[in-house]
């Protein structure tokens, strides 16, 4: 009787643990021996969209100069929205503050 039982229990066990590990295979994110603890794999993932959409987009981005940063792995500048503000109008706004704002800045940034 022990033999039947060690010989179901160790199959039934080793599929136990095997089990979480063979769900992560479908996964974009999978466990790893190293400082970070897992690997990112992007390969593993379904995209929603179609071949055409993507190759539009592809060709959106390298008509409005994107894809020359993209495809270097650098940021993209943001656009230039417009003037900025003077210094006058940051130091007004500054000293116009409500009591209530500048709690709330204090709180975030501290009291220097």
């Amino acid at each position: 009787m022990p033999k039947i039982r060690s010989a179901t229990l160790v199959p039934l066990f080793a599929a136990v643990l095997a089990a979480p590990t063979a769900a992560l295979a479908d996964s974009l994110w999978h466990p790893a021996n190293n400082e970070a603890g897992f690997t990112f794999h992007p390969d593993h993932s379904t995209s929603t969209k179609t071949r055409a959409e993507v190759l539009k987009e592809l060709e959106q981005a390298k008509a409005e100069g994107s894809y020359y940063y993209l495809q270097r792995g650098l940021p993209v500048p943001s656009r230039n929205t417009g003037p900025g503000k003077t210094r006058q109008e940051v130091v007004n706004e500054l000293l116009n503050m409500s009591p209530e704002e500048r709690a709330r800045m204090d709180e975030l940034y501290g009291d220097n």
